[in-house]
């Protein structure tokens, strides 16, 4: 059963910065296409980050300039930075692998507060 693991999150100030990483296992990594997402409380989740097997990235116009999402195929991982973190980051964040079918992650929450 193929098994993503996010961490990483946290409680932090607006202005900073954390980085979560999504670590794969049962699958072949390198083949698929891997996304960051987010649910707020009261909202539908949204695409925040994406990244290809061929290492293309795309990210929400909320996000430009602020996050970067990387992909270590050695390690099975994904890892999402953001900085420059706004209040309005506040929500739950999910690690997805897409190749044919889709894969979620538990979630981990990133709560922007002062």
């Amino acid at each position: 059963q193929v098994q993503l693991v996010e961490s990483g999150g946290g409680l932090v100030q607006p202005g900073g910065s954390l980085r979560l990483s999504c670590a794969a296992s049962r699958i072949t990594f390198r083949i698929y296409a891997m996304g960051w997402y987010r649910q707020a409380p009261g909202k539908q989740r949204e695409l925040v980050a994406y990244i290809s097997s061929g290492g293309n990235t795309n990210y929400a116009d909320s996000v430009k300039g602020r996050f970067t999402i990387s992909r270590d195929n050695a390690k099975n991982t994904v890892y999402l930075q953001m900085d420059s973190l706004k209040p309005e980051d506040t929500a739950v964040y999910y690690c997805n692998a897409n190749y044919l079918t889709n894969v979620w992650g538990q979630g981990t929450q990133v709560t922007v507060s002062s």
